[in-house]
């Protein structure tokens, strides 16, 4: 999973970064800071994965992973070349979802590029954007396919589509919001790799005394979370400075520290689970002496193409998976256990995976 990272100057985008990752992004009280796009992996936490690993005594632990992409800070006015210009864009074209860091604080410390705190116009600024280089992207592709159309009819239903998201972009919206006829169309939309068709996650940077409720107290958190309840958006709450703390410590101290806070979940837990829940995703586990790894894919996947995420042989070749779920393997104690129970079941060509299965798949090529 590929997640882009956005947001206004001084919102607390890089610290956020810095925290999440590990990976000591610059990030300092000006606009601008960040100039060539972050890239962090994070490993996604998954205390299933430990118990399986003493459980075969596994040489090796793999979690699935989530790659972030913090860019610069983008100002009104980005994608006509304003501030650092709308360059930086492409680098997050390729990701899965935005995480739009939104400003919920008040610091007179900390500088606001528009000189006072607003939410929503923060948003609808980085929206408009996206919305403009969208445009660009899509005013370009159809000049194109109306040029080479004469010599290739099959073009005409994509100078169509092309038209239609012209018009809800220059109406102000996001390509999301576009209602398309078919698979086709919904096939051909994600081939133009616009901006405004990836979901959004919020992200509401408060301070330390807006995190034991969840930013429930907080009236700039408030208007955030309607706003991205009409749009089908998710909204987590976090807060930068104290991330950046957290991210020091070891499990132990960690833990402490968040008790001490009236919290349970880290920033990341909470990306994670908004991530998962947007984009529909969950993991499967396989297990055995030389690893235990966690494999994240798209809930309703079904187990060939659940095998061909490990490798496309496993695909091609399918011939049935061996499945046991997580809690009955762990409470039989052992795999052979299982399998003495009826636990353990053998699943076909139709099966669809289901979060915290335990998976060997057999295959023939």
């Amino acid at each position: 999973m590929k997640l882009g990272i956005v947001g206004l100057p001084n919102v607390g985008k890089s610290t956020l970064f810095n925290s999440l990752t590990k990976a000591g992004a610059e990030s300092a009280n000006y606009p601008f800071c960040t100039i060539d796009p972050n890239i962090g992996i994070v490993y996604v936490p998954d205390k299933r994965l430990d118990v399986l690993t003493q459980l075969y005594t596994s040489k090796k632990t793999i979690p699935a992973v989530i790659e972030f992409v913090d860019i610069a800070g983008l100002v009104k006015g980005a994608s006509k070349g304003e501030g650092l210009g709308n360059k930086f864009l492409s680098n997050i074209r390729e990701v899965d979802a935005i995480v739009h860091v939104v400003r919920c604080f008040d610091d007179p410390n900390v500088v606001h590029v528009d000189g006072e705190i607003g939410p929503l116009r923060d948003i609808e600024t980085i929206n408009l954007e996206l919305i403009f280089s969208d445009l660009d992207i899509v005013e370009r592709r159809l000049a194109k396919s109306i040029k080479a159309v004469k010599g290739d009819k099959s073009l005409q239903k994509e100078i169509s589509l092309l038209g239609r998201v012209k018009e809800v972009l220059e109406n102000g919206q996001s390509a999301r919001t576009l209602e398309l006829n078919d698979d086709e169309e919904e096939s051909l939309l994600e081939s133009f790799n616009l901006l405004t068709t990836k979901p959004v996650i919020y992200a509401a940077n408060v301070t330390e005394d807006d995190l034991a409720d969840d930013g429930a107290s907080n009236e700039y958190v408030s208007t955030v979370r309607e706003f991205a309840k009409e749009e089908g958006s998710e909204v987590f709450v976090i807060c930068a400075k104290i991330e950046e703390e957290i991210s020091t410590l070891d499990d132990e101290d960690k833990k402490e520290f968040l008790e001490a806070l009236g919290i349970t979940d880290t920033g990341l837990d909470k990306l994670i689970a908004a991530s998962y829940r947007l984009l529909g995703l969950i993991s499967y586990l396989t297990a055995g002496e030389k690893e235990t790894r966690a494999w994240t894919i798209t809930q309703g996947t079904k187990a060939p193409q659940a095998a061909g995420k490990i490798h496309t042989d496993f695909e091609r070749g399918f011939i049935r998976a061996e499945i046991v779920a997580y809690d009955d393997l762990i409470s039989s104690g052992n795999y052979t256990t299982a399998k003495e129970k009826g636990l353990v079941r053998i699943e076909g060509k139709e099966y669809v995976v289901k979060d915290g299965d335990v998976v060997l798949f057999r295959f023939n090529v």
